[in-house]
């Protein structure tokens, strides 16, 4: 009994190690993909399948690559219909089809069919990334052993791909057009995709009209998944400026933001009403003239914490500055749909950062903004 016990508990520590360094119990630490599958996470990319579970080997399919890249572009509304009679109305991935099929894409097979079902080829994908980036240049080509199995469409994709290391090869010089693409491999190729297209912020024009000199400065975040406090540290090391978590009373858990489920977070995001508690308060909050407010994006929007900060205090005469973190998209309406939550409040014009966002990127942000601030005391 004593050595069974042992042994159980010597097979069950890998699991829990996993989980508490990946996320997910089926994701080791060390495997080559742990790093794409960790960023993915963290940057809202692409969740797990439930159970603390990623299925790293297994294949993705058409339809939830579609979903994948409406999820970045923040679920935008469609208009229409599509042409295909196999996604029928109200099924889960009906809106994010449409939207690709519209923006070009994925397309279907001919004959009224989009596979929604069908798993996704390493090919199809790096020409699927191809198209979202623009369909540029391919720049040098590389020649793979498979070169001749490489479909005519796929072509210039599979060479933009590999010499911008989008989609890895599966061994030195062989890619694999034909072979479906397992989940691990579709992270690690998104995780390279959204690095590739992470610019400077551009400094926006000097705000009109100017906030009063010398205002002192808050910056107040809610961030689930540490990349929104990334970007206030380094807004605190630029400007020396008093820092305030937004904290919920209820903590959010993995569980709470899996967005393929029925998960708290998307619950708050579709009622109106919803204002999770803060544990805690901003102290002598009428000392600041300026504040800096930072979350994540959820859905497109803010989450419904942030609408529970501005209603809690009177931030009349006060300057706010948005900023949010999120995979790809910008800060959009997120920002306007606050600004009747804090009247007589002035709002500045916001910016998306992605949670790696270099601290020179930030300030060169900052410095654009004409501000004249006062350090904190």
């Amino acid at each position: 009994m004593i050595l069974a016990l042992i042994l159980a508990f010597s097979l069950a520590v890998p699991a829990f190690a996993a989980v508490e360094d990946t996320g997910f119990s089926d994701v080791d630490a060390n495997a080559w993909y742990a790093g794409a599958v960790i960023y993915c996470r963290e940057h809202n990319l692409m969740a797990g399948t439930g159970n603390d579970q990623f299925a790293p080997e297994n294949n993705l399919t058409r339809a939830q690559l579609a979903a994948v890249l409406y999820r970045i572009e923040e679920t935008p509304a469609v208009t229409g219909t599509d042409a295909f009679t196999d996604t029928p109305d109200g099924a889960w991935y009906h809106d994010a089809v449409l939207w690709v099929s519209q923006q070009g894409l994925i397309g279907g097979y001919g004959g009224g069919l989009f596979g929604p079902n069908d798993s996704v080829t390493r090919e199809q994908m790096a020409t699927i990334f191809w198209r979202y980036a623009g369909s540029p240049a391919a720049g040098s080509e590389n020649t793979f052993a498979d070169e001749a199995d490489i479909a005519a469409y796929a072509a210039t994709a599979v060479d933009w791909s590999d010499s911008n290391s989008i989609v890895r090869p599966v061994s030195s010089g062989t890619f694999a057009p034909k072979s479906n693409a397992t989940r691990a491999q579709v992270a690690d190729a998104l995780m390279n995709f959204d690095r590739t297209q992470q610019t400077v912020p551009t400094a926006p024009t000097k705000p009109d009209p100017t906030p009063s000199e010398g205002g002192r400065v808050l910056i107040a975040y809610f961030s689930a998944t540490n990349n929104t406090e990334g970007i206030a540290n380094h807004l605190d090391a630029i400007l020396d400026a008093g820092i305030y978590e937004i904290t919920p009373e209820t903590p959010y858990t993995s569980a709470d933001l899996n967005y393929n489920t029925d998960c708290r977070a998307n619950r708050e995001q579709n009622d109106a009403s919803a204002r999770p508690a803060i544990s805690g308060s901003v102290d002598n909050m009428e000392q600041y003239d300026v504040i800096f407010l930072g979350y994540p994006i959820w859905w497109g929007q803010a989450p419904k914490i942030i609408y529970t900060f501005l209603e809690s205090y009177d931030l009349g005469g006060k300057t706010i500055v948005p900023f949010c973190t999120s995979g790809s998209s910008g800060i959009g309406s997120s920002a306007a749909n606050l600004y009747s939550l804090a009247s007589g409040a002035t709002w500045l014009d916001g910016q998306r950062f992605s949670g790696s966002t270099s601290r020179s990127a930030v300030e060169t942000w900052v410095n654009g903004l004409g501000l004249t601030l006062t350090p904190a005391a």
